[in-house]
C-alpha cells in the first residue's frame, strides 16, 4: 500500500514515493547533543522510526540522513562552563543519545552527519549565497541571510510575515520571539570560542546552515521527505528552505513531517513543572523501554500525546498481552489443518492494519485489529477450535505487526541494566525503584531454579512451599503463571 502523509508544506495527504522511482530520499533533523534526550525529543524520533519501519515493510528503499549537531550557542556555553573541550562535550551526550536509541529499538539511519564534520560544505554554501546576492558579511566578520532575497519566505509554517522588519538581524540559534528576521550563517569568533580558519573568515557555522549543507551533501538539492519536530517548523524548516532554494532554485524537499509536542500529565514537560524526564529516568522508576516505546508511539504523530504513568501502565500490560499470547501459541500443540474463520480473521486483521498505517501512520488504528485478532484466537484455543495452519497464520501477522511497533519480542534486560549501570556512575542509583533493584538481583537461572523447586514442592503436596516460592518471586517482580501448557514465567 502506498502511504499517504499529511504534508505541512502542502497543508494535505499526499503520497509517499520515491522521485526517482529508486530508493526515498529522506533527512531527519537529529539531537542537538549538549544534554540527555528527554521523552519529547524521543517520541519525534520513535515516529520517525514507525515510518522508516514501515516503508521497508512495503518494500520501499529507504536512504535516510540523520545530522548530529555537535556545534551551537548552547554546547559552547555548557562545554566552557565544564572547562572542556566542545568534541570531549558532546561526545558523552552522543554516545548516551545511541545508547537511547538503542534501548527504545530505534533503528539508526543509513547516514549519521556531524555538524563538524562538514565546515568546508556549509563555507561553499554560504559563498554561493554572497554570489547571488542572498548573503552579506557585517563588520564583525559574521555572515548574515537576507530573508528580502526569498519573497516565498514563510510558505511552510504559513506564517503571516508581512510585518517583518527589513534588514533586522538575529544571530542567536534559536529565535526567542515569533519574528522573522535575518539569521546568522556564519558567526565571526568570539575570544576562546571554538572556531574554524575557512576562506569566508574564522568563525563557526550558525545552525541553520548545517541542516541544509548536510541534506544536500548527501540527497542531493531536492529529495522526497524532511522530518522533524513541529518545534522546528519554524524558524528552522523555514530557514533551510530559503538559503537551499535561494541557492539551487529547486525545490528543498517536497514533502514535510512535523511530529507534534506531548504534554506530560495535561501540561507542557518542564523541569520547574516536576514534569520532565528523560528515558534513563523512567527506566530507573521500573518501567520497561518496549512500554516506553509502545506509549511514545501509540497516540498518531498528528495528534498531541497526553503521557501519563497510567498510559505506561496500560502500554505494559498491553505488552504482557501480545507476549503471553505469542508464546501459547509458539508452545501449544495444535492438530493439523486449518478454521476458514480463523484464516479470514487473520487475513482481514492484517489488511486492516497495514491499511490504517497506509493513512498518515494511524498507530491507534493500527492496534486496534491486532488485539482483536488475539481476543478472537485466544477464545478459539479454549474451545479447541484454532489449528496448526491458524497459528501459522495469526504469527505471521504478530511477525509483521512487530516489524513496525517492535514492542512484542522481549528486549527490554539490556536496557534496564544499562540504565543502573549508568546510575552508578552518575551517583543515581538512590534514585532506582527498590523493586527494580530487586528485579535485577535474580539471573534467568535462579528464576528457572526456583521455578522448577515449586514445581517439584507442589507434586509432593507441599502446598507452603510451593505458595512460599511464589510470593519470594512476585516480591522481585517475577510473575508465575499456571497452565494446562505447563508453567510459564515473566519479569513484570
Amino acid at each position: 500500500m502506498t502511504l499517504r502523509l499529511f504534508n505541512t508544506l502542502t497543508g494535505q495527504l499526499d503520497p509517499l514515493a520515491p522521485s526517482d522511482g529508486k530508493a526515498l530520499r529522506m533527512y531527519a533533523c537529529g539531537p542537538t547533543v549538549y544534554d540527555y534526550g528527554h521523552i519529547g525529543n524521543f517520541r519525534t524520533f520513535l515516529q520517525i522510526d514507525l515510518l522508516r519501519r514501515y516503508l521497508k515493510l512495503t518494500g520501499v528503499p529507504l536512504r535516510h540522513v540523520m545530522n548530529i549537531t555537535d556545534v551551537d550557542d548552547k554546547i559552547i556555553r555548557n562545554a566552557s562552563e565544564a572547562g572542556v573541550a566542545i568534541g570531549e562535550y558532546t561526545a558523552r551526550y552522543e554516545q548516551a543519545f545511541f545508547e537511547d536509541l538503542e534501548s527504545l529499538r530505534i533503528e539508526r539511519p543509513e547516514q549519521l552527519a556531524r555538524a563538524t564534520e562538514h565546515i568546508p560544505r556549509m563555507v561553499e554554501l554560504i559563498q554561493k549565497l554572497a554570489a547571488a546576492g542572498a548573503a552579506y558579511q557585517t563588520e564583525d566578520g559574521s555572515w548574515y541571510f537576507r530573508l528580502s532575497a526569498f519573497p516565498a519566505y514563510g510558505k511552510l509554517s504559513k506564517k503571516d510575515l508581512s510585518g517583518m522588519e527589513d534588514g533586522a538581524r538575529v544571530d542567536v540559534d534559536e529565535y526567542e520571539k515569533d519574528s522573522a528576521r535575518d539569521f546568522a550563517l556564519w558567526k565571526a569568533a568570539k575570544p576562546g570560542e571554538t572556531s574554524w580558519e575557512t576562506p569566508i573568515g574564522r568563525g563557526r557555522p550558525g545552525w541553520h546552515i548545517e541542516c541544509s549543507a548536510m541534506a544536500m551533501e548527501y540527497l542531493g538539492d531536492s529529495f522526497d521527505l524532511h522530518a522533524g519536530g513541529e518545534d522546528l517548523m519554524f524558524p528552522h524548516h523555514e530557514n533551510e528552505i530559503a538559503q537551499s532554494e535561494t541557492a539551487t532554485h529547486k525545490p528543498f524537499a517536497r514533502h514535510w513531517m512535523h511530529v507534534r509536542f506531548l504534554l506530560v500529565d495535561g501540561r507542557k514537560m518542564s523541569k520547574s513543572e516536576g514534569n520532565f524526564f528523560t528515558l534513563r529516568d523512567l527506566l530507573l522508576k521500573g518501567y520497561k523501554a518496549s512500554a516506553i516505546r509502545l506509549a511514545l508511539i501509540s497516540v498518531p504523530y498528528r495528534h498531541q500525546l497526553n503521557f501519563t504513568f497510567d498510559g505506561l501502565t496500560e502500554a505494559t500490560n498491553a505488552i504482557d498481552r501480545l507476549r503471553t499470547f505469542r508464546q501459547r501459541l509458539m508452545e501449544g500443540n495444535f492438530a493439523s489443518g486449518g478454521n476458514p474463520v480463523l484464516q479470514a480473521a487473520a487475513q482481514q486483521a492484517q489488511v486492516d492494519y497495514m491499511a490504517a498505517l497506509a493513512n498518515d501512520l494511524n498507530t491507534a488504528e493500527a492496534r486496534a485489529p491486532i488485539f482483536d485478532l488475539v481476543r478472537t484466537a485466544n477464545t478459539a484455543i479454549d474451545q479447541g477450535q484454532l489449528l496448526a495452519s491458524d497459528r501459522d497464520a495469526i504469527l505471521a501477522v504478530l511477525a509483521s505487526f512487530d516489524a513496525v511497533f517492535d514492542v512484542i519480542e522481549d528486549h527490554d534486560a539490556e536496557p534496564t541494566r544499562r540504565a543502573l549501570e549508568w546510575a552508578k556512575q552518575a551517583g543515581r542509583i538512590a534514585d532506582a525503584a527498590p523493586e527494580l533493584l530487586a528485579r535485577q538481583s535474580l539471573t534467568d537461572e535462579a528464576v528457572e531454579a526456583l521455578v522448577a523447586e515449586r514445581t517439584q514442592a507442589k507434586r509432593q503436596r507441599n502446598f507452603a512451599r510451593a505458595d512460599q516460592i511464589r510470593n519470594e518471586l512476585v516480591a522481585k517482580g517475577i510473575v508465575i503463571e499456571d497452565s494446562k501448557d505447563g508453567v510459564r514465567w515473566k519479569r513484570k
